[in-house]
């Protein structure tokens, strides 16, 4: 394991251990998804969690599947976007709650990136008490988009995307603030925008060099069971001088285990890609084939996302609110967009030297036919990231489908 994990999540604990303190001494407290730009309320002061980092931690505790329970009884389709459901399941929960449980909120906020999103903030909205704030999604209208978006989008962001998806999403971004000013009385400043977002782009500068780290090293010197948590830690407290540290401490340990010579096994035979969500309640997944095969998962989309997917900077005389909707109009499409979502994954196996994909139930399927057909074998698992173990079927399925393959290089 990677020794910054621990120190990493130490701190997570302290810190929401404070902040849910806080919220039940009446402070304000805030819920959003992880596709909501979080830099507006760290600049206004509102403590706030992430849906999705609290299903995983609903999910390391094994409780996704009575928390199913939970929404069926209050009425709630269970089988629908579960991973999104988990914060509502916990107000609604009777039982013990991971931490301590998560506090009723002031404000939710979500991207409405699917159609079930509106309804379940909705519903939690009417639950809890909050005051909800969407923000709704813009689409691609291009049929061509540069190869090298990624690349693009971190000084050119102003030219690289359409002006209307810009001009969308700053108007609903100033529309937030509106709202988060009338339910706290906190104000927007925009010089402490500006520092948050420069944060952020140096957290991101050190998430790509540490992928870099881990894509050009044989042996990979960490796999996504120690590089997913190791990364979203830090990239939910974004724009904080904290997370920008724990980032470069990522990096300067990957950078220490590669001058070493240390990888996951001594034996790397094979490098696979994960595509989806991670599998959070059951991340021995993920190493079932480690001593066996000598095959390593090197990549998950989250590593790569922060690495790729979040610098803008932000020159003299440009809008640091406008910079802040050019990093989430897109914030998704690097995943499942037709145009953007395959060039980005091919290009990240080819850099990571992967010999074969795995895919779950939600993984874009643009994205898989993109991988096969620039040549890397996809196993697709009908697979939930929600389950609380992958189980034995999805074990012999990978042992068989490794089984067949002969390394690339």
């Amino acid at each position: 394991m990677l020794t910054v994990s621990d120190s990493f999540s130490a701190h997570q604990r302290e810190w929401f251990a404070e902040t849910t303190q806080r919220a039940r001494e009446g402070e304000p407290f805030a819920v959003v998804s992880a596709d909501y730009p979080h830099e507006l309320l760290r600049a206004m002061d509102v403590p706030y969690v992430v849906t999705q980092w609290w299903a995983s931690i609903v999910g390391a505790k094994r409780l996704t599947a009575g928390h199913a329970e939970v929404l069926a009884a209050a009425g709630y389709a269970a089988d629908v976007e579960p991973y999104s459901a988990q914060g509502l399941a916990s107000h609604l929960a009777t039982g013990e709650e991971p931490w301590g449980g998560l506090p009723r909120p002031d404000l939710l906020g979500a991207s409405l990136g699917t159609p079930p999103t509106q309804r379940l903030y909705t519903a939690w909205a009417r639950e809890t008490g909050a005051r909800y704030l969407p923000l709704e999604r813009s689409a691609e209208t291009r049929w061509e988009l540069s190869p090298t978006w990624w690349e693009d989008l971190r000084h050119d962001w102003d030219t690289a995307l359409e002006p209307a998806r810009l001009d969308l999403l700053q108007a609903e971004l100033a529309g937030v603030v509106r709202g988060v000013q009338e339910q706290t009385g906190r104000r927007l400043d925009p010089d402490r925008l500006a520092e948050v977002l420069q944060l952020a782009n140096e957290q991101a500068q050190a998430n790509r060099e540490a992928r870099d780290l881990l894509a050009a090293a044989r042996p990979a010197p960490a796999g996504v069971v120690d590089t997913m948590p190791a990364t979203m830690v830090p990239q939910w407290h974004r724009g904080s001088v904290w997370a920008r540290d724990a980032a470069r401490a990522l990096r300067d340990e990957l950078a220490e285990r590669v001058a070493a010579g240390q990888g996951v096994v001594a034996d790397e035979r094979l490098r696979l890609m994960w595509v989806g969500r991670g599998m959070w309640g059951d991340t021995g997944l993920y190493q079932h084939l480690e001593d066996t095969h000598g095959a390593v998962f090197v990549w998950s989309m989250y590593l790569a996302l922060a690495a790729d997917g979040y610098e803008r900077q932000c020159a003299p005389g440009q809008d640091p609110v406008r910079a802040l909707a050019s990093r989430f109009a897109v914030m998704g499409d690097e995943l499942r967009m037709p145009g953007w979502a395959g060039p980005w994954h091919v290009e990240e196996a080819r850099r990571h030297g992967v010999d074969a994909a795995v895919a779950i139930a939600d993984a874009d399927p643009f994205v898989v036919r993109s991988l096969e057909a620039a040549g890397v074998p996809v196993l697709r698992l009908d697979l939930d990231n929600t389950a609380h173990d992958g189980g034995a079927l999805a074990r012999r399925r990978l042992e068989d489908f490794v089984a067949g393959l002969h390394p690339v290089r």
